[in-house]
């Protein structure tokens, strides 16, 4: 798996069960007709819960300059203070939508069902933002890789 390039993502959400994130490459485009969206997430997951009560999601896709946020999503050591160090605001849902991301689709789950260990997260995309400028933040081969303009 870890040859399968993936773009890096923070996922994240707000509402009952709270204000939480976490970076995932497990997200894919499913349809474009209503505009739809999937998230992979481990059931065993502490950040599984929050996603499901809350209901909603944003899918901030990251540029080059964001490996830093990224592994601060990524550890649990740092959860207290992820959203201290850049600037979030929110569209539709509710969760934050990161200022600076290459792009936030901005959704609501409307599906869930479980595979394996995990759930996938069926997710509706009711408002989206994108950067000025594009770039992408990759994950392959145990390492971050940037595209375009970082």
């Amino acid at each position: 798996m870890s040859r399968l390039a993936a773009a890096v993502n923070v996922i994240t959400t707000d509402g009952p069960a709270g204000r939480h994130g976490m970076t995932a490459t497990a997200v894919c485009s499913v349809t474009d007709s209503p505009p739809t969206l999937l998230v992979c997430m481990n059931r065993r997951s502490g950040s599984h819960r929050r996603f499901r009560d809350n209901g909603v999601l944003c899918v901030n896709v990251l540029a080059g300059h964001h490996q830093a946020l990224s592994r601060r999503f990524a550890t649990s050591t740092d959860a207290a203070t992820r959203f201290g160090h850049d600037a979030w605001t929110t569209l539709v849902t509710g969760a934050p939508v990161l200022a600076d991301a290459s792009a936030a689709l901005d959704c609501r789950i409307t599906q869930v069902s479980d595979v394996g260990t995990h759930s996938v997260f069926f997710c509706e995309v009711v408002g989206a933002s994108m950067a000025a400028q594009a770039g992408g933040l990759v994950w392959f081969d145990r390492s971050y890789h940037v595209l375009g303009a970082g």
